[in-house]
């Protein structure tokens, strides 16, 4: 039996000639929009062998080897897959009534405008980072956002700030003959770090090296650099100081403590939770700054604002906190949450 609730969503699936508008429903692989027959499948987490899939960008968590079906990506994107390990086979950049628009996230990410002006933000940023431009977002009747950091305390710092900041650490460091590692994402962040800290001449870890890699091979201005593994084979790395861009792993061989144990090394640690004192992030890191791929909360505020939406739904990240926020600014807007339908999608 379906819940009252649901109804809507049940007759757009059995009489789509009624032309509801667009049913937006969170199941267990995923965000999936209804129209009719068709069923558009943002970011799933499995691989779907039927309906139209969007992947908005290359970060693993919404990865999937290509298992029939119609892919909507970008070409940055199906090839960062590609060196990551994923199958794509074959992929489209245009399709019909269906617009990817850049979300300023990282290389290749889009959102997806389609269907009765529905807007689905991936995840997004409209602030400029180094090479990296803020997303221009469009005007729509429905909004799918995430709200990562969908709470007033995450309002972050300028760019100009945070380089100041690190580069009065590096060189404090530098006076002391310390090597000093930039910890981010192996992918995004990682190569905003390259950017902005290139008069460093750093050494990048082995991974962020083949990203940059395929950053260039794309037009970015990323300056090349060696590798950890070549650097430390020559002994490069025991003329300290210098600088590393590398990403925070962990594990039973962990690269950030043989660095700091081998090399005394200072660590930097890159990430938004570090805005927040309620997060763990800083632990383990010397430092910690926060800098984000993703829009702040009043970032969030303004998107909403550009989009000028009649309905809103929040995804990934405070999105309860985010909605009621919304909600009390004047908006529709609610929590998109996994519903009973599942069976039917």
């Amino acid at each position: 039996m379906l819940r009252r609730t649901n109804l809507a969503a049940y007759i757009s699936l059995t009489c789509p000639h009624l032309n509801l508008a667009s049913t937006i429903k969170m199941t267990s692989n995923g965000i999936v929009a209804i129209q009719g027959e068709t069923r558009v499948h943002l970011d799933p987490k499995r691989a779907i062998d039927n309906g139209i899939t969007f992947v908005s960008h290359a970060h693993v968590d919404h990865l999937h080897n290509q298992n029939g079906g119609l892919l909507l990506t970008s070409r940055q994107t199906s090839e960062i897959a590609k060196i990551r390990g994923y199958q794509i086979q074959s992929y489209l950049e245009e399709y019909e009534n269906y617009s990817m628009i850049d979300s300023g996230h990282i290389l290749g990410a889009k959102g997806l405008l389609f269907g009765d002006d529905v807007f689905y933000t991936g995840d997004i940023c409209i602030r400029g980072r180094a090479f990296m431009k803020g997303a221009r977002v469009p005007r729509c009747k429905t909004l799918i956002t995430e709200c990562t950091f969908g709470m007033p305390e995450y309002v972050f710092p300028r760019i100009d700030e945070t380089v100041e900041k690190v580069n009065a650490i590096i060189s404090e460091m530098y006076a002391k003959g310390k090597p000093v590692i930039l910890l981010g994402y192996e992918l995004g962040k990682a190569q905003i770090l390259s950017y902005l800290f290139s008069h460093w001449q750093p050494y990048y870890h082995d991974s962020v090296k083949r990203i940059n890699d395929v950053y260039r091979s794309f037009g970015v201005e990323i300056k090349n650099s060696m590798g950890h593994t070549e650097a430390e084979k020559a002994g490069l790395l025991d003329k300290k100081p210098w600088v590393m861009i590398a990403p925070n792993l962990s594990g039973k061989n962990n690269f950030v403590q043989h660095m700091k144990s081998k090399y005394d090394a200072i660590t930097i640690g890159f990430s938004g939770w570090a805005q927040s004192s309620r997060f763990a992030f800083a632990r383990g890191h010397d430092y910690s700054i926060a800098l984000s791929d993703h829009c702040d909360y009043d970032e969030l505020v303004e998107l909403v604002k550009q989009c000028s939406p009649e309905k809103i739904y929040t995804v990934h990240g405070f999105v309860e906190e985010f909605a009621a926020d919304l909600s009390k600014m004047g908006y529709d807007a609610q929590p998109l949450q996994e519903s009973s339908l599942d069976d039917y999608l």
